[in-house]
């Protein structure tokens, strides 16, 4: 049954039993441990912190309780164990921060999507290897040889360490039949880097978050993903730095970050964000893009702009986008090529959006007054029974308070005609309510299908 996936639970079962006597570094912190040559059957490492730890020619390490650490992988165990011989290598997707693998031959080993930050490869033999959409902050690649690696989008930072690295050439996309050398770095086939040249050359002069889309890219749902980052981490100091068109429908957005921000962690946030937002119906979108002002939408513009127009050449400066990336300057948008260049200075100019509305007659002022007081009061009511500290709470009190006024003839058309005499604005100036924007939002679209 050994390595037999099929019995893997009845395996599983039969090591915690085992285990019962055994070693327990449960919980431990075992950062840079050496169990160089150990006999580790029936050894306890669930939760442990295995940062950098050392398992090279160590017995029995797939008789260990492995909990949710990299050893619970038998590729990785085996790469840990020995780490010279040649053997199929995929860890695409897995999640490797911290893994060991020093000195280990990783020739044509693919680490597509593979969390690899804080990990040991020094003098590790990387070569053609694919470090696609790699996250790579504070790995150490000391003495490491990349020659012909694919770097598509990897995540690397200031903290990536690459001296010595050897590395005569590298491709900064994955081969196609058309093209089996893609943007080969140095660009002259005839060239390459001298010893030490290589790190000099890939090194980033600050940090950036590194969010690559792959398919059915929503701009939407990318504004409203990253402007929610932002205010989750202001410790974060996230700024738009670029944004990229990667072939059809992908997309990169780079955003530059605090040294201590940790990517892994404000990656994986995002993209949980921004998977849950696809997904959302159409009218759910729309609410929670009423909650949101208009930074909202001028990120959402050059987003759209970047993917459908990326031949459009031009230095916008962008107001009111500021306070969304915690970037005193603003963004300013350079789009040449498919590239767009942020962070530069903005135009500082009155963030303050002025309305003003004009009412027909006594009748629409007083519907106005009314319909707010009744919606002020409802809304109040129903935060007794939905939080609003989140935005799903917001969501679902807002769900609940339009369906009420739409059972209530006489609110809803007080409402309506408070809607149609001074718009949304009115309506929004006479309520003070976290979730007034959805409730809004929602009677102005039925509002509109129905007029």
């Amino acid at each position: 049954m050994k390595g037999d996936e099929k019995y893997s639970l009845i395996r599983n079962i039969a090591v915690a039993f085992a285990a019962l006597g055994g070693i327990s570094f449960r919980n431990a912190n075992l950062t840079d441990a050496n169990f160089t040559a150990a006999i580790l059957k029936s050894t306890d490492f669930r939760k442990a912190n295995l940062t950098r730890t050392c398992f090279n020619k160590t017995k029995k390490l797939d008789l260990v309780r492995p909990g949710t650490t990299y050893l619970q992988k038998s590729q990785v165990r085996q790469v840990l164990v020995s780490p010279e011989k040649e053997q199929e290598k995929n860890f695409d997707r897995e999640d490797l921060r911290g893994v060991n693998f020093q000195g280990a031959n990783l020739v044509d080993a693919s680490f597509i999507g593979v969390g690899l930050s804080h990990a040991n490869l020094k003098d590790a033999n990387l070569s053609r290897a694919k470090l696609v959409q790699t996250q790579l902050n504070g790995t150490d690649f000391t003495g490491a040889t990349l020659t012909g690696a694919y770097i598509q989008d990897w995540g690397i930072t200031i903290d990536t360490k690459f001296d010595g690295v050897r590395c005569e050439y590298v491709y900064m996309r994955l081969p196609t039949k058309e093209n089996p050398e893609p943007l080969r770095k140095p660009d002259n086939h005839k060239e390459v880097f001298a010893d030490g040249e290589f790190g000099d050359f890939i090194k980033p002069i600050f940090d950036t978050l590194d969010l690559y889309h792959n398919q059915g890219v929503d701009p939407r749902a990318i504004a409203i993903s990253f402007k929610q980052l932002a205010e989750n981490h202001p410790e974060a100091e996230l700024e738009i730095v670029a944004m990229e068109k990667r072939g059809q429908d992908k997309f990169l957005l780079r955003a530059k970050t605090a040294a201590t921000a940790d990517k892994s962690e404000l990656s994986a946030e995002y993209f949980d964000s921004y998977n849950q937002l696809k997904a959302l119906p159409e009218r759910d979108i729309k609410l929670l893009l009423e909650e949101k002002d208009s930074r909202i939408r001028s990120l959402e513009t050059m987003v759209m702009t970047a993917l459908e127009r990326p031949s459009f050449y031009s230095n916008t400066q962008i107001e009111k986008v500021n306070t969304m990336t915690n970037n005193p300057g603003g963004i300013s948008q350079n789009v040449s090529g498919g590239n767009v260049y942020g962070g530069m200075q903005a135009a500082q100019g009155n963030n303050n959006v002025q309305t003003s509305t004009t009412y027909s007659s006594s009748e629409q002022k007083q519907n106005l007054a009314e319909a707010a007081a009744e919606i002020q009061a409802l809304l109040e009511q129903l935060s007794q029974s939905y939080p609003t500290e989140t935005m799903s709470g917001k969501m679902a009190l807002a769900a609940e308070a339009t369906q009420r006024i739409e059972n209530n003839p006489t609110l809803m058309q007080k409402t309506i005609s408070a809607l149609r005499a001074g718009g949304t604005a009115a309506l929004e100036q006479a309520l003070s309510h976290p979730a007034a924007s959805f409730v809004i939002a929602a009677l102005d679209d039925w509002n509109k299908n129905n007029q």
